[in-house]
């Protein structure tokens, strides 16, 4: 529990990227519906101090999540805000779950500049994600890929992806204006091919909408032809429906272990059941228990391609594995239908029948071929939310 002797007022630790903070945002509005007073507190993290190095090599889990974490063991703060993927499983023992909102859609979309398909993308084209997990799946469905390390916030993210056609269009546009100039004889008419329908480059500009602009100035090294990243990242972004996306089947590209959730930690106390009786849903609490418990049983999610959906259906929860090799050539899957009634002992069972299986020798296989890697999944805020 807090420091303070009765809780009039809790103070949450969020990250400071844009997304961090509406997800925390939506907790302050929740908790403030049940006349709690509720304030913010920013606070920077590990890996938002790493800014070019791919969050999967950090040296340490949960690189977006202990720094705030700590500012509640300590009792500074009275809980912690996250992105329930980000989360390692060996949590410290005086912390508790106190709260899962919600949950938001659990499926990964592909972003793509001109509204292609996975399918439809060219041989060898290349899509960027810092995703273990989703470049092996990417891989599986199509070997071909090139998949290129990507990082940032969401934003970020897009405007790489965006910034190489735009600023073809751009300069195709200034052309086309400068050669239509040079063709105006001296009397003023247009002897050039002028298309009436064609608007100039700033007509074009003012036209596109801000994240364009913005990808119009940024310099890349890498031209992507699609981008992968979470849906709910891309919806609590405000760019869910404004760009090319395919939302891609979670029964198929399994989605990555509390995907979409939010999780709000606080030491076992009055603060917690505050947490718990304003914004736990029970729903999103179980699918999200069920996935992290295989999860923490299987291990490996640090170094290895591991994908897990439960979805609640009535009295049981269906829940979908998938584990893989990095070059996504190998796996091991399969989808089962839990008890509600006992969801984390079934979901115990399960992890032991697919590390018997071969998830174990995959996980292994995946130890050996870099022993220090240290994050599962990179956060879709990267340094800058889900």
């Amino acid at each position: 529990m807090s420091s303070r002797d009765s809780v009039d007022q809790l103070r949450l630790a969020t990250r400071g990227s844009a997304l961090a903070l509406r997800q925390a945002g939506s907790v302050q509005e929740q908790l403030g519906s049940r006349r709690l007073s509720v304030e913010l507190v920013t606070v920077e993290t590990t890996g938002d101090q790493v800014r070019d190095e791919l969050i999967h090599r950090l040296g340490t889990t949960g690189a977006f999540v202990r720094s705030l974490d700590e500012k509640v063991l300590d009792g500074e703060l009275d809980a912690a805000v996250h992105s329930m993927k980000d989360m390692p499983t060996d949590q410290p023992p005086e912390l508790v779950v106190a709260g899962v909102p919600e949950r938001a859609a659990a499926a990964d979309v592909l972003v793509t500049p001109d509204g292609r398909s996975l399918d439809e993308l060219p041989e060898g084209a290349t899509v960027g994600t810092s995703s273990l997990r989703r470049g092996a799946q990417l891989l599986a469905a199509r070997p071909d890929l090139r998949i290129e390390p990507l990082r940032g916030n969401v934003d970020t993210r897009v405007e790489k992806l965006l910034a190489p056609s735009l600023q073809r269009e751009h300069q195709a546009r200034v052309e086309a204006a400068e050669d239509s100039e040079d063709d105006t004889d001296a009397d003023g008419n247009d002897d050039g091919d002028e298309r009436e329908s064609d608007r100039s480059p700033q007509e074009w500009f003012d036209d596109l909408a801000e994240i364009e602009r913005r990808a119009l100035e940024r310099d890349v090294d890498t031209e992507f032809d699609a981008i992968c990243l979470a849906e709910a990242g891309l919806d609590r972004s405000g760019l869910l429906g404004q760009l090319h996306d395919e939302r891609l089947d979670p029964a198929s590209f399994v989605p990555a272990p509390g995907q979409g959730a939010i999780a709000v930690m606080a030491l076992d106390g009055e603060s917690a059941e505050l947490i718990y009786d304003g914004i736990d849903h029970p729903p999103s609490r179980v699918e999200t228990t069920v996935e992290r418990t295989i999860l923490a049983e299987l291990g490996g999610g640090c170094v290895a391609p591991i994908g897990i959906h439960a979805s609640l259906r009535g009295d049981v929860v269906s829940t979908t594995v998938r584990v893989l090799s990095r070059d996504g050539e190998r796996e091991v899957r399969e989808s089962r239908d839990l008890p509600v009634e006992r969801h984390a002992e079934a979901a115990v069972s399960f992890a032991a029948d697919l590390a018997a299986r071969g998830a174990a020798d995959l996980i292994q296989d995946a130890r050996r071929e870099e022993p220090d890697d240290a994050k599962r999944e990179e956060p879709d805020d990267g340094n800058g939310g889900e």
